[in-house]
């Protein structure tokens, strides 16, 4: 396919993608549920396509071509053509930036679309009405509704006990437009995109990956040769032996550079993006829906706050006929003159202009409320949905599933792991008393992360088959002071199947026969 045309063809699939807005109405409906998967699964195949389509043409590096358009190649032309020329590096450029533009934005919707799909692979699940046999939503859709016993009679059940929160679908930049999106957002809500995307981008400590190294010697002939060579990080401990067994005992290494991956929580920058922007658009829903609620139960007078906004918005970019446009200073005193005639009627500022004490009171506390509390909502969603996912999830599944974080660390470091020690105490009592959204206050996320990993590793090889969630809730009572009843309820699981995961535990670690502490002292060797 001609370049231009795969260039138009993908922004016209964008533009329709854009155009299609997502609806979450009557999602717990089978047709509904299944109407959304199977169209987010084929827009994401096509994606896909466009992708390898423009791997292949090699959008991926599109300024490589422009080279033989540089200034060098001006340079040595004649002065009569360095015009042309330029023009023609000038077009290149252009067209190579389209390239790059269009693939990125191709990235971030397959990453968005990644994100859909997994919530929605988290949220609901078939079961054959035959042989009562569980399917997952992408194995529905591959086996053409129709179970390996031959039924095509499925029951649609919503899965409560994973991971999910499909609220942020609608929000997500499914089109590639994450630039329009991001600046959509309000002044709090570029602030909590920030605090969002950092979390995701949390890193864990440097880990070797290649070392660099530039090396000296002499070949067959005794003739002197300078070589950069590359060593994989299996020889970060004797690279000095591997470079002498393959160039001589003569060689020497003239410069030595280690090269350090840093892998992120979430180690893809398009998926950040995209569940950033997600959690944060849907938690500016959340506070959108609350914020009134519990101005009034704050503020001294919430409907004067609401009288104070609508005069100073009225005015903000107000700019009267009578006086030249192009005076901004005039125009600002004029607006502030219309500002403070208005406060004055109505008794917001006193004879010196200074609003009143209640007034400036009531403005510091909605402030309050936004930065300690309301901007933080999205943080302290996504915090808790990783660490429940952590906790309620094996590692087999974190390699294997699909899940509702792609990219996602299989475990975390000490370093990752810093991120879950933020206390969001406040959001959690305010999205308790003013929403329908589980969530409860857990000190120390990170040693309780520590722990669930440490087990994995114990029961690596032990045959006995957990339920994950309520194993993950099992190690948070164990760990912790919280109440059973309030740890079940969070993770929607029933108390006596955390209580059998805790009697497992307990059987593990505190074994009783002299069988099975041989067992486990062979577990720890």
């Amino acid at each position: 396919m001609p370049e231009s045309v795969l260039v138009s063809k993908v922004e016209s699939y964008l533009i329709e993608i854009s155009n299609d807005s997502i609806s979450l109405d009557d999602i717990d409906d089978f047709d509904n549920f299944k109407s959304l998967y199977f169209k987010l699964d084929d827009r994401l195949d096509k994606l896909q396509r466009f992708k390898d389509d423009m791997d292949a043409q090699g959008y991926t590096t599109p300024f490589t071509s422009i080279n033989k358009y540089g200034t060098k190649s001006v340079a040595e032309v004649a002065i009569e053509e360095k015009g042309e020329s330029s023009r023609h590096n000038q077009i290149f450029r252009m067209k190579a930036n389209a390239k790059k533009n269009i693939l990125d934005r191709v990235k971030s919707a397959i990453d968005s679309h990644k994100i859909a799909l997994g919530n929605l692979e988290q949220f609901g699940y078939v079961k054959c009405n035959s042989c009562y046999k569980k399917y997952s939503m992408s194995e529905y859709k591959q086996m053409d509704a129709k179970c390996s016993c031959g039924s095509q009679g499925f029951t649609f059940k919503i899965n409560k006990e994973a991971t999910h929160r499909i609220e942020i679908i609608p929000y997500l930049p499914l089109s590639g437009n994450y630039m329009v999106l991001r600046n959509e957002l309000s002044s709090y809500g570029r602030e909590s995109l920030k605090q969002v995307f950092n979390i995701l981008k949390q890193e864990r400590k440097g880990v070797v990956k290649t070392i660099s190294m530039r090396i000296r010697f002499r070949d067959k002939n005794k003739r002197l040769i300078r070589r950069n060579i590359s060593l994989g990080s299996e020889y970060v401990n004797n690279y000095d032996e591997e470079v002498r067994r393959r160039y001589g005992r003569e060689v020497r290494i003239e410069s030595l550079r280690f090269n350090r991956t840093k892998p992120a929580i979430i180690d893809d920058n398009h998926a950040r993006m995209a569940l950033a922007i997600g959690y944060v658009k849907y938690g500016e829903e959340i506070i959108e829906s609350i914020k009134d609620e519990i101005l009034k139960r704050r503020l001294t007078d919430f409907k004067r706050i609401n009288k104070y906004d609508e005069i100073t918005n009225t005015y903000k970019n107000a700019s009267p006929e009578f006086i030249d446009q192009n005076d901004i200073d005039e125009i600002e005193d004029w607006r502030k003159a219309q500002i403070e005639d208005s406060f004055r009627k109505l008794g917001y500022i006193d004879k010196f202009g200074n609003l009143t004490r209640s007034l400036k009171r009531d403005l510091k506390i909605r402030e309050n409320i936004y930065r300690n509390t309301l901007k933080n909502i999205a943080s302290a969603l996504i915090i808790w949905d990783i660490f429940k996912y952590y906790m309620t999830t094996s590692n087999n599944s974190r390699k294997h599933d699909i899940g509702p974080f792609p990219y996602i660390r299989i475990e975390l470091d000490r370093e990752q792991r810093k991120v879950f020690q933020a206390s969001y105490t406040n959001v959690i009592e305010t999205l308790n008393s003013y929403t329908d959204i589980k969530i409860i206050p857990i000190p120390e996320m990170d040693l309780l992360l520590y722990e669930k990993f440490k087990f994995e590793k114990e029961i690596r090889s032990i045959n006995i088959k957990f339920n994950h969630v309520a194993l993950g809730a099992a190690l948070i009572n164990l760990n912790s002071d919280i109440e059973l009843s309030k740890i079940s309820n969070a993770f929607n699981i029933n108390e006596s199947r955390v209580k059998k995961e805790i009697e497992h535990i307990d059987t593990i670690k505190n074994p009783k026969s002299d069988k099975l502490k041989r067992f486990n002292e062979l577990i720890k060797k």
